[in-house]
């Protein structure tokens, strides 16, 4: 299952060469692969790669969120090219609950690109998920830019308005069963718990 973003959060047109992310099943849970040009804007976080990064959505990352569309509970995976991830889990708009789980991450680059492949274990994932989204951001103060896989309407943006990647509204349906089979249920997590 492979996914091309190929607009900014506002539905304009992005103007480099698109993020893609693959997702793949994989023993123990589910395999998300990047491949996205590497812009090294902003510079790296400050943090050892292969770690969580709080706050990691300041700096040049994709990301994944997987949501269950009733409940509003929500898996959200951020890989960075220099080597740090950051995932939450997060019950209702905006709220986390758990964070800085670990992941390991495995990235490579060029000057121009980068690919990084990492195993979410579906502990991670809330029970039924039935949407999804993903965006990548990059770039730094008037240059920063945001892009959106399902972005928000052209005719919805509103003057003023702001990227907003919680916006769940604009998520759209997904099928783990597209990928693992028809018969394939969606393992229990101990995490989601709550």
């Amino acid at each position: 299952m492979e996914f091309t973003i190929l607009h900014e959060w506002n539905s304009s047109p992005i103007k480099h060469d698109p993020v893609s992310i693959c997702l793949k099943a994989s023993h123990g849970g589910l395999q998300m692969d990047v491949c996205a040009p590497f812009f090294n804007d902003p510079p790296a976080p400050p943090g050892p790669a292969g770690e969580p990064f709080p706050g990691l959505w300041d700096y040049e990352v994709v990301e994944a969120f997987f949501l269950n569309g009733v409940t509003e509970q929500y898996l959200e995976v951020e890989l960075c090219p220099h080597g740090q991830h950051l995932v939450l889990l997060l019950s209702q708009r905006r709220h986390i609950w758990k964070d800085c789980l670990p992941l390991s991450l495995q990235v490579s680059r060029t000057d121009t690109r980068w690919k990084g492949t990492v195993i979410l274990p579906w502990d991670y994932f809330p029970p039924s998920v039935d949407k999804f989204n993903a965006y990548a951001i990059h770039g730094s103060q008037s240059g920063r830019t945001y892009e959106a896989l399902y972005p928000v309407p052209e005719n919805e943006v509103q003057a003023g308005q702001q990227p907003d990647f919680h916006r769940l509204e604009y998520f759209r349906p997904f099928n783990f069963s597209a990928l693992m089979g028809e018969k394939w249920k969606q393992p229990l997590s101990s995490l989601w718990k709550i």
